[in-house]
């Protein structure tokens, strides 16, 4: 079954090669390609899933090497995968996640001239997202980590006809080449350390290593991280990349790109067990971002971005949870592929409203729709329930680990932690609340196209529908399926789990986890179910008009980069022009004005000569006799 390894990553790849390269001929059958590949690489996913199944825990991990990459003296990389417990689970949730997309962007995407090539960019996506998590060391991971930067690049400006698209496809690979240089430092930084960059010697050895180069590579991991899923400093690209299509921000939020950062962090677990430092930054991180995205979620009327926000939240609750090492690694990733189900189902769900609305996005211009679209309605509904964490269903049972685990951090970081992730949980439940009343309650806000079409919202084609349907089934059951089935004893042997000491008990931490959504939707609906939503938004107070323009971190990013960076230019301009320009433009001048002068002196007659010559000898003679005399 090994060999079956580098299959997951050929089939979708083979699509991508297929339908970029294959030409018009494929423009009628090649969504349906993509799919079908996809849909290959989830059935081989399966197959070594039944398989690692039948072996004992601490004999599950299964390697392929396939050739050396570079094989230079004192220097050796390989094609190489590893597939364990916790790259399955990736496996999993990429491939079933990516599949539905898939099926869901045939009737999304079915009247666009360009569906081919976006089938395409959404299999080179999956392919690369999977060498990512299937990658055996640094290097070859980075790879992947670069073609997933690629493949967003291409999906979120996908309708390149659009400048803001344009811009935003930009803006989000620039901000992840920040992110990118953190962890090509930490791969350098591992290779004088370690001698290599494959996750078994480099994480066997880090209990044997210095802290201080342990918490420099940690850091620059966690950069990497932020970079990629959107965390503080990070997290300015997130919003813009709604411009893309609506199975891209499905894809991107839920299931691949964002949740790379969890990953890394930890499968990197052994090197920030050793550094303290560094897992304390990573906490902090989460900690700010969870509140952070929550509240740009409040503010914002268009649909997807809100959901953005969301998303920024729900990762920064992941990235606590990985920092606070062995008692939330298991929960970090429990909640990951719970918010793949929910979260890719409440995108979806946008895009069904979208594709019924006339593609508006203002929640202010719904309202009303529960009636017009019911399945969207209710599949919606369902991951609104899970997001909040409503009893039962699968964030209550992933997120509320999550919050047991910050309080039993222990100590007065634990009650500040364990705040944070309270007081986060009741925003999610009033902005999840917010959209929900906006878009499906009230009264009809409805408003004609820029053509002046008026909308008729109507339930969306079968393909779309079906994948709402499934992910609605895995965001009622997954929660439950994972807390019963055993999901810490699954990933325990690769990640290691121990038990906190929390200074409250669990029933104490469900019981306040329960009352802040209920106060959270209670606000919620104070201020959006009783009264009239306006079609204008209101200005607003002023945390809400900077909730709408991201909490200012454009404005930060123009001040101190773009700005900062333009007046530094100069100075170094005028440095250059003033002093060293000065420096050698003189240096030059002088010795230009000394070769004119002396050049005078080569004037080609011998009468000159026999003076100077003459000169020189009564030179010498003076000064010998002067010195005989002294």
């Amino acid at each position: 079954m090994d060999n079956l390894i580098a299959l997951l990553i050929a089939a979708p790849l083979l699509g991508a090669a297929v339908l970029l390269c294959g030409g018009r001929r494929l423009d009628k059958t090649g969504h349906w390609l993509g799919t079908l590949l996809a849909a290959v690489s989830f059935v081989i996913g399966l197959a070594l899933f039944a398989d690692m199944l039948g072996k004992g825990a601490e004999d599950r991990a299964m390697y392929q090497h396939l050739f050396s990459w570079i094989p230079v003296e004192g220097f050796q990389a390989d094609i190489a995968f590893q597939l364990d417990q916790l790259s399955m689970t990736f496996v999993l949730l990429i491939t079933g996640v990516g599949t539905l997309i898939h099926v869901y962007s045939i009737g999304y995407m079915e009247h666009d001239e360009r569906r081919r090539r976006f089938f395409g960019y959404l299999n080179l996506f999956v392919a690369a997202m999977l060498l990512l998590v299937l990658a055996d060391n640094y290097l070859l991971l980075y790879f992947g980590w670069e073609g997933v930067g690629l493949a967003s690049y291409l999906l979120i400006g996908f309708w390149q006809h659009k400048p803001s698209a344009a811009t935003a496809a930009k803006k989000a690979f620039l901000v992840n080449r920040v992110g990118d240089m953190g962890l090509s430092i930490a791969i350098m930084l591992m290779f004088t350390t370690f001698g290599t960059f494959a996750f078994g010697p480099v994480l066997a050895s880090a209990g044997e290593t210095s802290e201080g180069k342990l918490t420099a590579i940690g850091l620059m991991l966690l950069l990497a991280a932020c970079g990629k899923s959107a965390q503080v400093p990070l997290q300015s690209w997130l919003g813009d990349a709604m411009e893309g299509p609506t199975p891209v921000s499905a894809l991107i939020h839920a299931a691949t790109m964002v949740t790379a950062g969890v990953y890394l962090i930890v499968r990197s677990a052994d090197i920030f067990n050793a550094a303290p430092d560094a897992q304390l930054v990573v906490t902090i991180v989460g900690a700010v971002t969870l509140l952070f995205g929550a509240i740009v979620g409040c503010a914002k009327d268009d649909i997807k971005k809100a959901l953005a926000g969301s998303t920024m939240s729900q990762i920064g609750y992941m990235i606590l949870a990985a920092g606070l090492g062995p008692i939330g690694y298991v929960f970090a990733i429990m909640h990951l592929v719970t918010h793949g189900f929910f979260k890719a189902g409440l995108f979806l769900g946008a895009g069904s409203v979208m594709h019924g609305m006339n593609d508006e996005v203002d929640m202010r211009k719904y309202g009303g729709l529960r009636k017009y679209m019911p399945v969207t309605f209710v599949t919606f509904g369902l991951g609104y329930l899970a997001i909040i964490g409503f009893p039962g269903l699968s964030g209550f049972f992933s997120k509320d680990k999550i919050i047991e685990a910050a309080f039993a951090k222990g100590g007065t970081e634990g009650w500040i932690l364990g705040a944070v992730t309270l007081l986060g949980a009741a925003i999610t439940a009033y902005y999840m609340t917010r959209v929900m009343l906006m878009t499906f309650f009230g009264e009809k806000r409805w408003q004609p196209d820029a053509d002046g079409n008026p909308p008729h919202p109507h339930e969306s084609p079968r393909s779309m529908v079906i994948p709402m349907v499934l992910l609605a089934v895995g965001s009622v059951a997954g929660g439950a399926f994972f807390e019963f089935a055993g999901f810490v004893e699954w990933l325990e042997p690769v990640t290691g789990f121990a038990h906190g000491h929390a200074p409250i008990s669990a029933a104490a931490v469900t019981s306040a986890t329960v009352a802040v959504m209920v106060i959270g939707v209670g606000l919620a609906y104070l201020q959006y179910g009783r009264r009239p939503v306006p079609v204008v938004a209101p200005r607003g107070s002023l945390l809400t008009r900077a909730a709408r323009r991201d909490l200012l971190q454009d404005d930060f990013n123009h001040a101190v980069f773009v700005t900062g960076g333009t007046h530094l230019t100069r100075s170094l301009v005028y440095v250059d022009h003033s002093l060293v320009d000065g420096v050698v433009n003189g240096t030059a001048a002088g010795v230009g004005g000394l070769s004119g002068r002396l050049r005078k002196l080569q004037n080609g007659y011998v009468r000159s000569y026999a003076v100077s010559m003459f000169g020189g000898a009564a030179v010498l003679i003076a000064a010998t006799l002067l010195m005989r005399a002294v």
